[in-house]
């Protein structure tokens, strides 16, 4: 039987191509309050200041290239013969620039919403609180981002690929936020077997069939090999 493959990538996969993870030590959020940036209260309160984080970000981002990690999983994409579905906790597009199709579940950093009328567009390097919407007119541009207490998207998508996938692999990321690090759960009830591939073991290590706690630019393309070699 060909595999159903769903695939979560969170901070740790990109972390090779220079990206800052989050909850790692000296990760983002050890060195600003998370609920001074990217909370819904906290635009409010002061918009510069979180655009300003994210401006800082969005630039990072445009800086760097896809890792061997990134460009093995677009070749999983590509050549196997079952469903490879991809979705990332991450904000950046090195996925995209490897030639793969995500689904991204906490929004994009190259992307701008409308808080107003929900309408997106390509976010310009640097955002700022006056901006308006080029479909309302209305000053309320934010980053496309899902913020902590906000619903991350297209979850009825998720939880359908998860529930009919028979292998799961979690890649890079820490297992501490949900819902993404109850995706493990679903996967297994569903029969998925399931792996991880991160350079330390996350809080839902116990959790996974497998383990592989190598660098994810040595661990993945040896995984997609194994998988692409039948």
């Amino acid at each position: 039987m060909t595999d159903r493959i769903v695939i979560l990538t969170g901070a740790g996969l990109s972390a090779e191509s220079g990206l800052d993870t989050f909850r790692s030590a000296g990760g983002v959020w050890s060195q600003v309050r998370l609920e001074d940036v990217a909370t819904p209260e906290a635009f409010a309160r002061d918009p510069a200041r979180v655009h300003a984080f994210y401006n800082a970000r969005r630039q990072g981002a445009a800086a760097v290239d896809p890792n061997a990690a990134h460009k093995a999983l677009a070749r999983l994409q590509k050549n196997h013969p079952g469903a490879v579905t991809i979705v990332t906790q991450n904000v950046d597009s090195l996925h995209e620039a490897a030639g793969a199709q995500v689904i991204h579940m906490h929004g994009q950093l190259d992307q701008a919403l409308c808080a107003a009328c929900n309408h997106r567009w390509p976010a310009p390097i640097e955002m700022q609180p006056h901006q308006t919407c080029p479909n309302c007119g209305q000053q309320t541009t934010r980053p496309d981002i899902v913020w902590f207490g906000e619903i991350p998207y297209h979850m009825e998508r998720i939880d359908a690929v998860l529930s009919d996938a028979t292998l799961f692999a979690a890649i890079g990321t820490s297992g501490q936020v949900y819902p993404a690090a109850g995706f493990v759960e679903i996967a297994a009830a569903a029969g998925a077997r399931t792996i991880e591939l991160t350079l330390e073991p996350s809080a839902v290590s116990q959790l996974f069939d497998e383990t592989d706690h190598r660098k994810a630019t040595e661990a993945v393309p040896a995984w997609v090999d194994r998988l692409l070699a039948g």
